[in-house]
């Protein structure tokens, strides 16, 4: 039997605390530079982006060749299909693809230290999102506080920081932006906050990322805007005409200096729906993700959005929000890229303990590539939901945790915090190359819950290659020994054991015996069995030996 012991890791009160800095007026984060297990990136090229991607015939398409390594790095592809355009310098890939087909192409990534390669396979059809989203949001951080200069101001931290290195793509927008309606198609229009909606996507598009935005079929929108309905034929809204809005035309109560809005007030289907012309406007702003925000999420209008975007001449993925009922799943699965199976996350060990483990695995059977059971935004790093920010309550195991459940679940990352205040150790978790390849593996499956008890949890995961990652979690208090035996998991012969965060083997054993390491309170260990049971022909000889051929 061989043991992989991990040293308890219990942060100490000073680390887990967020220091106010009184010269900048910043939050500094606590130090957990001892609690990083992911190596640093070779300087040697390594490709990290998705192996696969979908784009619907004459859709825009722009892909970035995400890649670590000593700078300069010089790109290049084999087998891209007619249509498209590699920039060597940059690695974005761009142009229109109008045939339907499978197309199999090898990236290629030069230095002076070296090269690498990766296949990646283009699916022209219906389908988008073939693995889950990942990116940023702004309402973890911002709240209704969001802005054109912060919106950039992320997208700028996500490449200065290198996170765009890792396939960490969109820079989606929350509620907060909209104005009033207008323009040739009278869709809402932006508020001050978004003087130019369509240089920010262009900027964002230029830098290799996208662009997301928020809506939702109700009058107004929780933060209080105008959404894609309205009781007016003319798309006018009452209590805009009455003055009872903010400079960002917020709805705010009559007479209250601190513009708070009236709870619910809004929150309904209005006689006239003006989808198809929002739709149309995002269109041609450029926008490439849409989170469309109600509850209870419904066929109706779930339907009616999902046909106004499917008319546009871009993909834009669809991300329905939020607690989508389990009644309706199979019509999320069909008409959505994503869907939000829970209400607001929040950076404490219950929210993640109550959304993860106990409200995800009833979605197994409907996620699939290009359709993803969404369990809401990453709280990592500096949070806030607003103007005042503070660092994750998360302690490091726990995020540890929350970073390595959301990979398994194949659940779409999203960024919830401010990214130009990053630290070492949130950057850690969210740049290690492995952990992330589990989440956008090809085969696109949810982790299954394959062994349970009162202190600890044992998730695996099939991957494209035959592989397994396995996720064991200590839900306790207490420090545990957790392990597996292969054999039991269905593997045969001499295994490889793999830590995905330190990226390193950590043992090789036959598939009858047994593997155990210590985790955590609150914490897990990540591990790959590899290569898996052989593909290749096998002979059986008298005395039972395998021989592949």
């Amino acid at each position: 039997m061989k043991k992989l012991f991990r040293t308890v890791r219990v942060a100490a009160l000073a680390l887990s605390c967020s220091i106010a800095s009184p010269i900048s007026g910043q939050i500094t984060p606590p130090d957990y530079s001892a609690y990083i297990l992911t190596p640093p990136a070779p300087e040697t090229p390594r490709i990290n982006s998705a192996k696969v991607f979908g784009v619907r015939p004459g859709s825009p398409f722009l892909y970035n060749i995400a890649a670590t390594g000593k700078r300069p790095i010089t790109f290049s592809a084999e087998g891209l299909p007619k249509g498209l355009k590699l920039d060597p310098a940059t690695g974005y890939i761009r142009g229109k693809i109008k045939k339907r087909g499978t197309y199999h192409v090898v990236l290629h990534a030069r230095n002076s230290m070296g090269e690498n390669s990766r296949n990646l396979r283009i699916e022209v059809g219906d389908e988008i999102a073939l693995t889950p989203p990942m990116g940023w949001n702004s309402w973890n951080c911002w709240g209704n506080s969001v802005s054109q200069e912060k919106v950039m101001s992320s997208a700028q931290a996500m490449v200065d920081k290198g996170l765009a290195d890792y396939g960490w793509t969109y820079i989606n927008i929350d509620d907060g932006w909209q104005g009033i309606r207008g323009g040739k198609h009278n869709a809402v229009q932006t508020n001050r906050k978004f003087p130019d909606m369509k240089q920010l996507a262009d900027n964002l598009h230029n830098m290799g990322l996208k662009l997301g935005i928020y809506s939702g079929p109700w009058v107004g929108t929780y933060a209080g805007h105008i959404g894609t309905q309205c009781d007016n034929e003319d798309g006018t809204y009452d209590w805009i005409k009455e003055g009872k809005h903010n400079e960002n035309y917020k709805y705010v109560m009559p007479d209250d200096p601190k513009g708070n809005t009236v709870r619910k007030e809004h929150y309904y289907h209005g006689r006239y729906s003006f989808a198809k012309q929002d739709a149309q406007q995002w269109g041609e702003w450029g926008v490439d993700y849409l989170k469309y925000d109600w509850n209870p999420n419904d066929h109706y209008y779930t339907t009616e959005m999902h046909e106004a975007l499917l008319a546009q001449e871009r993909d834009i993925v669809y991300s329905l929000s939020n607690s989508a009922p389990y009644g309706d799943a199979p019509v999320w699965m069909q008409k959505a890229n994503c869907w939000r199976t829970t209400g607001d996350i929040r950076d404490n060990w219950n929210s993640i303990y109550k959304i993860g483990f106990q409200g995800q695995d009833r979605w197994v059977a409907f996620n699939r590539p290009g359709h993803w059971a969404d369990a809401d935004m990453l709280v990592l790093g500096m949070v806030g939901w607003g103007p005042n920010l503070h660092y994750t309550k998360l302690t490091p195991d726990e995020q540890y945790t929350h970073m390595t459940l959301w990979a398994m679940l194949a659940s779409p990352l999203l960024i919830g915090c401010d990214m130009a205040q990053l630290d070492p150790f949130t950057i850690s978790l969210l740049c290690n190359n492995e952990v992330n390849d589990i989440n956008q593996d090809p085969l696109g499956m949810q982790a299954y819950r394959y062994y349970t008890r009162d202190q600890y949890v044992t998730y695996v995961k099939h991957l494209e290659d035959g592989s397994m990652a396995v996720a064991m979690f200590n839900i306790s208090n207490e420090p545990l020994t957790i392990g597996f035996i292969p054999k039991s998991l269905g593997f045969r012969g001499k295994q490889k054991i793999r830590d995905v965060w330190r990226q390193k083997d950590v043992a090789e054993i036959d598939a009858a015996e047994r593997f155990d390491t210590q985790v955590a309170p609150h914490g897990v260990a990540l591990m790959k069995i590899y290569p898996g049971n052989t593909r290749k022909r096998v002979i059986e000889k008298a005395r039972g030996v395998e021989i592949p051929q």
